[in-house]
């Protein structure tokens, strides 16, 4: 049967499951690890114990969906060299040395130091323990910074030359490919949403305990509902300029990606509407049952009503992305940040009123969009990969030409393989961190290594100390 497939639709497909998953964990973590910088930190300067008790209650879970961003990341390198090895030999000159960056500098800096982040509090000092903190929070947004280089100079390709005699892509400026048009609109962007989407997760799991029967001090859920409602309403309206400020750099760098996010498959010489909804019809090239308000797209757009803006008309039909798929991971993605503005302004009101913790609604809301940051990341990232298409470099080589020579049954029993390996790994992952998130936090939270019973490290340790729960074995 998946010799009857495209062999590239199917390597499209299993780099788009695989990265799907993978980005879930380092979007949740990049958000977590400043947290919890955060959350020690003001123990350090106030030392509330509610800090640290949450601070403990977090950390279980950012050590399990650390572990699981590292895994499922290392599929990424190895699937660009098998199943997108062409790609790899024609950008590598360009895309190898910041990807070598991101191990050498950000990887190695939140390996070194998570190890006291997590077990040294008590044997290094808090000083020390503060800065490994910081360290891995830092270092989370370093490998942000050279993951979304690269993959901004797919879209945007600055800072280049094409070897003749390779058709290899060289760097002429290493700055010029690093910091290329659409990279400061990416990185701000990405980052912030990590935030957000963190942010939600700590606010629903917050709101969940104040909604619970149980009679234990909700002194935690409290402290982290109420400090993620603060992030909900201080960043999602940045979020949405940023969002802004990078559509305009996608409008004059990628416009036909902001075609197919619009689906505005005709030209409108005299303002473009804002289509709402619709059908994305590629066949007959034309948005079936749209709602829209006219003239408000060119406002959007250019910030004039009645500014012209060019449609897929103008683009051959070999040059168009799959417009369903942008126009509503777009709209999705445009939703979710909808409603987070209006559960953040919501949540700004109860506080004035001195009943933001106890309004049901709003706690049952906030239970209900837990999900959503993260939910908002996949489908912007969706949006930006699959709008990217027929190219991997964008303009200048081909999805189609990319691919290496594999025939479609390989490629595809491996889809099926890592389909399989991901729900049963990453699931059990999963539901352990649900289940971490289901209990409350203490008072008197116990730190990870007070709750260890097990080796802490793969060498030096006595059986002893590996059954009596009375002994802590030293990392």
């Amino acid at each position: 049967m998946l010799e009857s497939v495209d062999a590239v639709l199917l390597a499209r497909l299993q780099f788009a499951f695989t990265i799907t998953v993978h980005f879930l964990f380092p979007g949740f973590t990049i958000g977590l690890a400043s947290y919890l910088a955060v959350l020690n930190g003001l123990w350090l300067r106030t030392r509330q114990a509610v800090y640290l008790d949450l601070f403990n209650y977090w950390v279980k879970i950012f050590a399990i969906a650390f572990a699981m961003g590292v895994v499922s990341g290392i599929v990424m390198s190895y699937q660009i060299g098998t199943n997108w090895s062409v790609f790899a030999d024609k950008a590598g000159p360009v895309i190898g040395p910041p990807m070598a960056y991101e191990v050498l500098s950000a990887f190695f800096l939140e390996a070194g130091f998570l190890g006291i982040m997590l077990f040294g509090r008590e044997r290094v000092g808090r000083r020390l323990h503060m800065f490994a903190c910081a360290a891995v929070a830092v270092g989370t947004c370093a490998s942000a910074f050279w993951i979304l280089s690269v993959n901004s100079w797919m879209q945007t390709p600055t800072g280049y030359a094409i070897d003749p005699a390779t058709g290899q892509f060289v760097p002429v400026s290493f700055w010029l490919t690093v910091f290329n048009p659409s990279f400061p609109y990416r990185l701000c962007h990405t980052v912030a949403a990590a935030y957000l989407g963190t942010a939600f997760v700590i606010g629903g799991v917050g709101a969940w305990h104040l909604l619970g029967r149980d009679t234990t001090d909700k002194a935690g859920a409290r402290k982290m509902f109420s400090m993620a409602m603060w992030m909900a309403t201080i960043v999602v309206p940045i979020q949405i300029f940023i969002g802004d400020q990078h559509g305009l750099n996608t409008l004059e760098h990628q416009p036909v990606k902001i075609m197919a996010m619009e689906g505005h498959y005709e030209s409108h010489p005299e303002g473009a509407p804002l289509y709402l909804f619709g059908i994305p019809n590629d066949r007959t090239q034309r948005l079936d049952y749209a709602v829209a308000i006219p003239k408000l797209g060119s406002l959007i757009l250019k910030h004039e009503f009645d500014a012209p803006v060019a449609g897929l008309d103008t683009i051959p039909d070999a040059d168009q992305p799959p417009v369903a798929i942008v126009f509503w991971s777009f709209r999705v993605m445009v939703g979710l940040g909808t409603l987070m503005l209006l559960l953040g302004l919501w949540s700004l009101w109860e506080r004035r009123r001195h009943r933001l913790y106890d309004n049901r609604f709003l706690l049952w809301a906030a239970v209900a969009m837990s999900p959503s940051g993260l939910v908002a990341i996949v489908a912007g990232w969706i949006t930006t990969e699959v709008g990217r298409q027929p190219y991997t470099i964008y303009g200048l080589l081909r999805t189609a030409r990319s691919a290496a020579p594999l025939d479609a049954g390989t490629v595809g029993a491996t889809l099926v393989a890592f389909v399989i390996v991901y729900f049963a790994v990453f699931g059990a992952g999963l539901v352990y961190m649900l289940r971490l998130m289901a209990r409350a936090p203490l008072p008197s939270e116990p730190a990870l290594d007070e709750i260890a019973t097990g080796p802490l490290h793969a060498a030096g340790i006595t059986p002893a100390a590996a059954i009596d729960p009375n002994v802590i074995p030293h990392a």
